[in-house]
């Protein structure tokens, strides 16, 4: 009888943001998470929502995930939490668990990139723009603005993503969604110059030895889904959710599915 009223174990979230965007875009799954009886911790990105860093102050994908790193750092080692990515959150996601294996529980891919062992991340890099259908190639990005700092191969490349592109993302979340968006969007990297070098590449003994779950939505139009299937299958992953009816922004789209995913996957 005891058992059947015990609450489920507290859990402790930290939710990482995808590029252009902040913590901010945890607004609505923050509270969902926080009222099912568990700690959420949501991250800006160095250079991303207030956090006061400017993009070109930034040199690699580490400087990038510096807050996420900061955290992982000041959390006690007897302390596991559960590593949410989104989109490009997905390296940051890789960064950390490279570093502190130990102290994460899980963590789950949200339609982010997902790194290998046996590659720098620009191989995945490469795969994606395979994946984008040849009609499509030119007008991928749309809008988006790209600039430079050198030598591509050297230097910085940032982008900030346009109305257009930003519209794509969020063509079934809420129109206000989209507009909040377009008044906190900040320029962002893939930092492809850093990511192609050898030591880049993620180790299986540390990042490998982490349960990781990937969780696709059947809608969107951002990424292609035969990209992230071809990721799940590469990184060797074998724990995989499918959300329906969402865009590339499930927090806003369908916010109550995706904290019920989660929470899934957690008490799993």
């Amino acid at each position: 009888m005891g058992d059947s009223n015990k609450k489920p174990k507290e859990k402790h979230f930290v939710l990482v943001h995808g590029a252009c965007h902040g913590a901010w875009c945890w607004y609505k799954v923050k509270p969902l998470l926080e009222a099912a009886g568990h700690h959420v911790t949501v991250l800006d990105m160095a250079a991303s929502g207030i956090n006061l860093k400017k993009i070109n102050d930034l040199k690699t994908i580490h400087d990038y995930s510096e807050p996420l790193i900061e955290f992982m750092t000041s959390l006690p080692d007897d302390q596991k939490v559960i590593l949410v990515g989104h989109s490009l959150g997905g390296l940051n996601l890789a960064v950390v668990m490279d570093m502190f294996p130990y102290k994460i529980e899980v963590s789950i891919f949200l339609m982010a990139f997902l790194p290998d062992t046996d590659h720098t991340f620009s191989f995945i890099f490469d795969q994606f723009l395979g994946f984008i259908p040849e009609g499509e190639k030119d007008d991928y990005w749309l809008d988006t603005e790209t600039t430079s700092m050198g030598d591509p191969k050297k230097d910085l490349t940032t982008i900030l993503m346009g109305p257009q592109f930003l519209s794509k993302l969020y063509h079934l979340s809420p129109p206000q969604d989209y507009e909040l968006a377009m008044i906190l969007r900040r320029p962002s990297s893939f930092f492809l110059h850093d990511l192609w070098k050898p030591e880049t590449k993620f180790s299986k003994k540390n990042y490998g030895s982490v349960r990781r779950v990937y969780v696709l939505c059947d809608e969107d139009r951002a990424s292609p889904q035969a990209f992230q299937r071809w990721m799940i299958k590469n990184g060797g992953v074998k724990e995989v959710k499918e959300l329906k009816g969402s865009d590339h922004m499930p927090m806003f789209s369908i916010p109550n599915q995706l904290c019920h995913c989660l929470l899934e996957i957690a008490m799993n």
